[in-house]
């Protein structure tokens, strides 16, 4: 495995609450740096690569709240550090946008040890990662950072996640499926904020399409 340095805005142990891993026990990576530009985001703080927020590791692994400070550890360091402190076997890569990384050697090394791994990615990278590991895309299109969607992403992705809010996002996923020609791939509804009314207009969709709902098992059980 490579030594090179990984940005790691925070690193915590929860219940997966989304997608067809739900309710997996898993250690979240996030990582920093993303220029997408949603304007839903609700980690905005992982944006950008600023060098005075730089900090040791084990600031970041005590952190008590959301903030922009993050540290630059080596993929083996890191490796070592899950092992020793967590029990867990599903490593979540996500961000920010976790694909402006290569996660290649990261992905593979986890994997070789008998842990599972996901990435939860924009869909605007080319995705560098073992080939066992789980890929969910939550295609960003038209978002503020300009930024297109990765045919090779869409390609690679083992699900499809998507935020709903209102019946234009419902229009803009049927666009999706047609542009990428992705009917074959699992489908997640997830309403944006657990809106009661995006959750009412998701469940009627997925009757109506046969896709599936993710409803952020994690935030109602009281969970991050």
């Amino acid at each position: 495995m490579s030594i090179d340095l990984i940005k790691i805005n925070e690193i915590f142990e929860t219940i997966q609450g989304e997608g067809t891993r739900t309710g997996t026990p898993s250690i979240f990576l996030r990582l920093q740096g993303c220029d997408v530009g949603c304007n839903f985001c609700d980690t905005k703080y992982t944006w950008f690569l600023n060098s005075s927020k730089i900090k040791n590791i084990n600031t970041i692994l005590n952190k008590v709240e959301d903030n922009d400070y993050y540290a630059r550890i080596q993929n083996l360091d890191l490796q070592q550090l899950i092992i020793n402190k967590f029990k867990s076997k599903n490593i979540v890569f996500t961000g920010g946008e976790p694909c402006l990384y290569n996660l290649y050697d990261l992905t593979k090394s986890f994997e070789d040890i008998n842990y599972q791994t996901q990435i939860e990615t924009s869909g605007t990278e080319i995705i560098k990662c073992h080939n066992n590991t789980w890929v969910t895309v939550s295609p960003k299109i038209n978002m503020k950072g300009g930024k297109l969607l990765e045919e090779q992403a869409i390609n690679r992705a083992n699900e499809i996640k998507f935020p709903i809010g209102k019946q234009k996002d419902i229009a803009k996923l049927k666009q999706f499926i047609k542009d990428y020609n992705i009917y074959n791939k699992v489908i997640f509804l997830q309403p944006l904020s657990q809106s009661k009314k995006a959750t009412e207009l998701c469940i009627q969709e997925c009757y109506i399409n046969n896709w599936r709902l993710s409803i952020q098992t994690h935030k109602y059980i009281g969970l991050r």
